[in-house]
């Protein structure tokens, strides 16, 4: 009896401990800490390329060219001091705005840095049909930056997080901005224990 006892009070002190995983649906609202999240990107990214799509001045900008105009993906900085993953921003932000299918985008940072690179690799070990050529490069019109920032409301155990984040398109070969967005949507009112500040 003792032993039986003793196996039921392991088990059940190993399943107590035990990691709990629940799937969710991608797009459900997951806030657990009050934290920047998913659901969060997937509302500012919305807003703000809709945004940049529905801009008469890059409306203007589209329709001045003979081709859609070609854009590269600068620096978007997280100034939030929170731990906030901006390539997930950009990328998004990216497929929407190319799969709209009215601007064209070129390679970035370390992608463009591996495709020069194999381009390069190429010329002296690649046949000479299967070449990749140097020099055909396509340049970018444009190029989209942003930042996340956010304010912090404090009182005792009670904190007010708002969110803002912006974009800009600017153009490379004048400096001059055709699109600048801004989304602060995201505010969370976070109520911790008093024992927990």
């Amino acid at each position: 009896m003792k032993n039986i006892i003793f196996t039921l009070s392991v088990l059940l002190l190993l399943s107590s401990c035990s990691t709990s995983v629940k799937r969710i649906e991608s797009g459900t609202q997951g806030d657990l800490s009050g934290n920047w999240n998913a659901k969060d990107v997937q509302i500012v990214c919305e807003a703000l390329i809709a945004d940049c799509l529905s801009s008469a001045r890059v409306d203007q900008e589209i329709r001045a060219r003979k081709n859609k105009p070609v854009v590269i993906v600068g620096r978007f900085k997280n100034e939030s001091g929170e731990q906030i993953d901006t390539a997930i921003i950009t990328a998004i932000m990216e497929t929407v705005i190319f799969n709209s299918g009215k601007m064209d985008f070129v390679a970035a940072g370390d992608t463009r840095a591996d495709i020069r690179a194999e381009r390069q690799e190429q010329q002296g070990n690649a046949s000479e049909e299967t070449t990749a050529a140097l020099g055909k490069e396509i340049g970018a019109n444009y190029m989209l930056t942003g930042s996340v920032r956010i304010i912090v409301d404090r009182e005792e155990n009670k904190s007010v997080r708002t969110y803002f984040v912006s974009a800009e398109l600017t153009n490379i070969e004048t400096n001059a901005r055709i699109w600048l967005g801004h989304n602060n949507e995201i505010t969370k009112v976070v109520i911790r224990p008093k024992n927990k500040l």
